[in-house]
Order: C-alpha cells, then sequence, then structure tokens
C-alpha cells in the first residue's frame, strides 16, 4: 500500500526526520491560508498523488505570493498528472501540499527497500539527489552507496557513518545525517514497510538536514496488525479494479489486453497469461482465486473480471488440488446466472472432482468453450476472442 508524501513526512517526523514545515489543503482558498499559516515568503505547491516525477509533470509548483498559491492550487485541483509512472491514464489530484521553500546547498537519495536476494533490508543511496533512482542507475551509477542491514542488530551508528562518509557529507552535517538514516531505518522495520525513500534528503544553505520529499510502501499483508497505517489508504489513488479485488480479498491486478483471467494459484496465472501471449491475445488482468475458492468466491472473481469493459473473452483456468473442481464450476454457473455474459468463456478444468465440474458445467446448458490442456484453452481463448471481433459476435456456444 503506497501513501501520499505529506503522511510519509508526518510518519518520519515522528520517528524524528526532520521536515520542512506545511500543511495540507482540499481547495485553493485553503492552500492560500496554509501559506499565511506558515508564514516566509515562498512556498511550494505540491500535487499528492501516489506517482514519481511530478515535478517534471508540472505537479510542484514554487511561489512568491498568497495570490501564486491560489492559482497554482487552481491549476493543479482535479488535474489528471500524467507521469511515466502513471501511464496515460494518470490520477487526479484531490489534495495539495503547501510547503515553505528552503535554499537548498546540496541534495541527496536515500531509501530503505527489502532486497529479497540478501533477505535484508537494503539502503540505497546517492549524491545524485533529485533525480528517480532508476535515471540515476543508469546515469550515474557509480554515485550509488549500497549497504545491507544485519536484521539481528539493526542499524548500527556506525554503519550509517560509512553511508554518510560514502556521500561525501560534510563534517558539519555528518551528525544528522547519521541520525536521519537511523530514525529512517526505525521507521521501516517497525511500520511493516517494504520502501522508505526520502529525494532529496537536502542539506540546506544554514546547514540543516530535511527531508524535502518522502515516499512509504508498506506490506498489504500485515496492514491487519497496523490499523492507523491501514487508514492512510486513498483508494482515489488506485486501479478501481484492484481496489473492488482487495476489498473482496482477491489477488488482482489490472492489465491492458482483452481477454480476462480466472485462475487458482499465482504460478499458474502466470503459466496462463503466458499461453495466451504465446497464443496471439493479451492477458486484460492477473487474478488468483486462491487454493480454497468456495462458489462464492468463484462468483465474486467473475463479477470482477466482467465489470471490466476492456475484457472480450475470458478463460478460466483451474487446476485443482486444494480446491474442487465441482466448487468452481458451481461457482461459474452461479456468476453466469446472476450476471449474463455477452464475451466467449473457456473453461479448462483439471484435478480434484473434475468429472463432476465438467457434468455441472454441461447440465447448465450454458454456452461455453471447454479445454483439456492449458494450450488448447488459451488458443481457444484467443481464437473465440479474434472469431467474436471479426464477425461481431458476442457469445460462442460450446460444441
Amino acid at each position: 500500500m503506497d501513501i501520499h508524501e505529506y503522511q510519509a513526512k508526518e510518519i518520519l517526523a515522528g520517528f524524528g526526520v526532520p521536515t520542512p514545515r506545511g500543511g495540507l489543503a482540499y481547495s485553493p482558498e485553503q492552500a492560500a491560508y496554509r501559506a499565511r499559516e506558515i508564514g516566509g515568503d515562498k512556498w511550494v505547491v505540491k500535487a499528492q498523488v501516489h506517482t514519481g516525477g511530478r515535478g517534471k509533470a508540472g505537479g510542484i509548483i514554487v511561489c512568491e505570493n498568497e495570490h501564486e498559491v491560489l492559482e497554482a492550487a487552481n491549476t493543479l485541483f482535479g488535474r489528471k498528472l500524467v507521469t511515466h509512472q502513471t501511464g496515460p491514464a494518470g490520477k487526479t489530484v484531490y489534495r495539495l501540499y503547501v510547503e515553505g521553500a528552503v535554499a537548498i546547498a546540496k541534495e541527496y537519495y536515500l531509501g530503505f527497500v527489502l532486497d529479497r536476494k540478501s533477505e535484508r533490508v537494503m539502503v540505497v543511496a546517492s549524491a545524485a539527489g533529485g533525480m528517480e533512482i532508476e535515471e540515476i542507475a543508469a546515469s550515474k551509477p557509480e554515485t550509488i552507496v549500497r549497504s545491507v542491514v544485519e536484521p539481528a542488530v539493526g542499524m548500527q551508528a556506525f554503519q550509517a557513518r560509512e553511508i554518510a562518509f560514502g556521500l561525501g557529507i560534510a563534517p558539519a552535517q555528518i551528525q544528522q545525517v547519521v541520525e536521519t538514516i537511523i530514525a529512517s531505518y526505525k521507521a521501516f522495520g517497525e511500520l511493516d514497510a517494504t520502501m522508505v525513500e526520502i529525494n532529496p534528503l537536502a542539506v540546506t544553505e544554514d546547514g540543516s538536514i530535511l527531508a524535502l520529499d518522502a515516499k512509504m510502501t508498506f506490506d498489504d499483508n500485515a496492514l491487519y496488525r497496523r490499523p492507523d497505517i491501514s487508514e492512510l489508504r486513498d483508494k482515489s489513488q488506485e486501479d478501481p479494479r484492484e481496489t473492488r479485488a482487495a476489498d473482496r480479498g482477491l489477488s488482482y491486478v489490472g492489465l491492458d489486453g482483452q481477454i480476462g483471467c480466472i485462475v487458482n494459484g499465482a504460478g499458474l496465472a502466470m503459466a496462463t497469461m503466458d499461453m495466451i501471449k504465446l497464443a496471439g491475445g493479451e492477458p486484460a488482468n492477473f487474478l488468483d482465486i486462491g487454493g480454497g475458492a468456495t462458489p462464492e468466491r468463484v462468483a465474486k472473481a467473475f463479477r470482477l473480471v466482467l465489470s471490466d469493459e476492456n475484457v472480450q473473452a475470458i478463460l478460466v483456468n483451474i487446476f485443482a488440488g486444494i480446491n474442487r473442481c465441482d466448487w468452481v464450476a458451481e461457482g461459474i454457473v452461479q456468476a453466469l446466472e446472476d450476471t449474463p455474459v455477452d464475451v466467449p468463456l473457456v473453461v479448462r478444468l483439471a484435478g480434484t472432482n473434475v468429472e463432476e465440474g465438467r457434468k455441472i458445467l454441461t447440465r447448465s446448458g450454458l454456452p461455453i468453450i471447454r479445454a483439456a490442456t492449458l494450450a488448447e484453452a488459451a488458443e481457444r481463448a484467443v481464437a473465440a476472442w479474434q472469431n467474436s471481433q471479426k464477425h461481431n459476435v458476442k457469445i460462442v456456444v460450446a460444441s
């Protein structure tokens, strides 16, 4: 789960990370009020959306008086911000963060991520702050400092100092940077985060250290024990298909293709998408209904896939071990009785109670194309989709 910049800064500040003074605004008038409240003679108005690259997309505006703050807020509210991370759909701006501008002497990058290869927390830092880490890795790889944290002891002061020395931090700021690194790691570990990023971590002209931007991502599987973090979720920034799936306990990732997938098991779902690609089609989603799917759960998955207007064919691929093919078949019948479909439907069942499952589908009289293998199912799904598009036919009756 991602959160907004202002939320990440509030969390990090609670652990001792220094941040500029700022305030949240839900209207242009409130943005101007925040500027007066903060004081000073220059402010930064920032769009609060879950994406990087906001500055390049015009989502960060520097203002020198309250009128400019008001105008900047008017420009940003309701705007769809399109960055390299959002794709052409963009993300709509509903919140702004107004912050006092600071005079920057030097910028650094500081990030904490879970490195699955080493099974440790990895600190990634660079003297090329203000750039996306992908850009730094491509254009200035020599500036990147990496350090793996030993989980038995956590981040130690000597290790934080080594990172600071590696960045070329001036002696006067070493202790401030060390404290910031340790505080950020503490926030990462104590809140079940999977990523903490401060970019830029700035040295101001008066010698202070400030986190000018911050991002945090949290482990969805740990949110049940972090209700205060879970409440920070902003569904307006999420793919509505993925939000509906998450609210129903389903693992779903929306894609740009036309063939919807309903599969049990993440590995089988990946293989199903690969087979669709090999057959000449494009998957519309990744959907894992899990190993113990009941008919009700299968029906929910069906309705979710059908809610995507881009879906022009559906492939159900079930290999039942823990699951049962008759349960899945009952769920398919239930879903189609409640929500009739007007796209081709291909079903491949294998494993536990497969014969009973096939009988349920046959007795239903529903227009279902059956397949015995995954390759056959993918080929039939792609062929049915192509045929329906060519002849403008929606339903293909099983033979």
